[in-house]
């Protein structure tokens, strides 16, 4: 039927999209350039969409998103169920990919995956990326689970939500005093649209979302300084540089020694944290999710205000 999909293609279309390049695909799969070449064209003669951009490396199309999302649910099942049957290869451990924004993975989620039975023997390729944009990777195809900030499924994808990560203004006390003279309300909103600031990157909204919540606009804090790690981001608020928001979990040990002040008590920011997964019935994917859900029920604030 011109319906089906011929496996051998699309294992052939996810390897190109893999490696970046058809012969590299070629290396891998162990047959010529033009095999890889003429499996792909077939492919997209069949579907009757293009499936590929055939850029360096190249880069699947709207629709060839949809077809190496499916071959990566192919492949996923197909070691579950070789697992099942007790015909894993030596040293064979199961891969799962995860996008985990760099908060929760300098906080809540590695501990979460030593929940994880170690009877499974998972193996875990961590995609760090912005809670806003992890779902990009989920509908690209690119990973099997993410925690990001949107509570609407991406297609073929399951939602629960995991609860708040909190994020608290702070600086250290020199900082305070010399550009905001601890100042409050009014006064606070005047100084901090030009003291410094730290941001994550260039997507890092948390400091304008504070912001904003003052009612400063977007953008407020003409000295921006980019750190773009957890550990680096911590350690520049404390070292003086400016003044950030930081996940709670990081920022009271620092504000119980006197090492930081909080800006304001009044204003905080709240991001919601969601696990998205692709609707698959594997049990390696289905430990991990209880295993993040439990950990973050025990380290995250509820999905209610509090």
């Amino acid at each position: 039927m011109m319906s089906e999909l011929p496996l051998d293609q699309v294992r052939t279309l996810l390897a190109v999209v893999d490696e970046g390049t058809f012969d590299a695909a070629a290396q891998a799969l162990r047959v010529t350039p033009s095999a890889v070449s003429q499996r792909v064209k077939a492919l997209e003669q069949r579907t009757g969409r293009v499936l590929l951009m055939r850029t360096k490396p190249v880069r699947p199309t709207e629709s060839g998103e949809a077809v190496v999302r499916f071959a990566r649910q192919l492949a996923r099942l197909e070691r579950d169920t070789r697992a099942a049957l007790g015909m894993s290869g030596p040293g064979e451990s199961a891969r799962l990919a995860i996008a985990v924004n760099s908060d929760s993975l300098a906080t809540w989620f590695l501990p979460a995956l030593r929940r994880v039975p170690e009877e499974l023997d998972l193996c875990y390729e961590l995609r760090r990326e912005d809670q806003d944009h992890t779902a990009a990777l989920l509908r690209e195809g690119l990973v099997m689970a993410a925690v990001t900030s949107s509570p609407k499924a991406v297609t073929g994808c399951s939602v629960r939500g995991l609860g708040r990560m909190r994020y608290v203004p702070v600086a250290t006390p020199g900082f305070a005093d010399r550009w905001l003279g601890r100042g409050t309300g009014a006064e606070l909103r005047e100084l901090l649209a030009d003291a410094p600031v730290l941001c994550f990157d260039r997507r890092d909204d948390l400091q304008d979302s504070f912001a904003r919540g003052l009612g400063l606009p977007a953008g407020a804090g003409a000295r921006r300084h980019s750190v773009p790690t957890s550990e680096g981001f911590v350690e520049a608020v404390a070292a003086g540089m400016g003044w950030g928001m930081l996940p709670e979990v990081h920022a009271r040990p620092l504000l119980s020694t006197g090492e930081l002040v909080a800006l304001t008590r009044d204003h905080v920011v709240d991001v919601p944290l969601f696990w998205q997964q692709w609707k698959l019935d594997s049990p390696a994917l289905a430990a991990v999710a209880e295993a993040v859900a439990a950990e973050a029920a025990e380290t995250l604030r509820g999905t209610r205000s509090g």
